[in-house]
């Protein structure tokens, strides 16, 4: 099974769609992704990295579930500082790759995070947790990360 497949099985599994089409990578944040609906939108042909659905998935993971269906491109928290959303969605990222026993390379790769991706894995391999604050408050996560108590905020 390959990483992406891995991927989209554990998303599809905790509640988050993944659609497979041709999509305006322009739109979006990461290349070939784009979020819509609450939903995922991948093209394969534009995506550089498998792991970046990880990451986005983390930003949606973090909607209250009632907006998370009309979640469209800029994803928001209510009741979250914007700032904070980010790191929150990184290590939201980080545990799905440990659960689903990806490398977390994959996700923090060299391509992306403006080439801190390599620190932030060893801050985290230190048990340093910038954004746990945010997951515990979202009732995601506890002293025992990276196990999660749930994947998708209530």
């Amino acid at each position: 099974m390959s990483d992406l497949d891995r991927i989209v099985a554990f998303l599809e599994e905790i509640g988050i769609g993944v659609v497979f089409e041709e999509n305006d990578a322009a739109t979006g944040f990461l290349p070939g992704l784009r979020v819509d609906r609450g939903r995922l939108l991948v093209d394969t042909a534009t995506l550089e990295w498998p792991g970046d659905l990880l990451h986005e998935a983390g930003h949606l993971a973090l909607v209250p579930a009632a907006k998370r269906p009309t979640t469209t491109d800029e994803v928001e928290v209510p009741g979250v500082d914007m700032g904070q959303v980010e790191p929150a969605a990184m290590l939201w990222s980080y545990a799905a790759a440990m659960q689903i026993g990806l490398e977390p390379q994959q996700v923090f790769h060299g391509g992306g995070y403006a080439g801190k991706a390599a620190g932030l894995l060893r801050t985290y391999g230190y048990g340093v947790y910038p954004g746990l604050p945010v997951l515990v408050q979202l009732g995601l996560a506890d002293a025992s990360y990276p196990r999660m108590l749930r994947w998708l905020a209530p």
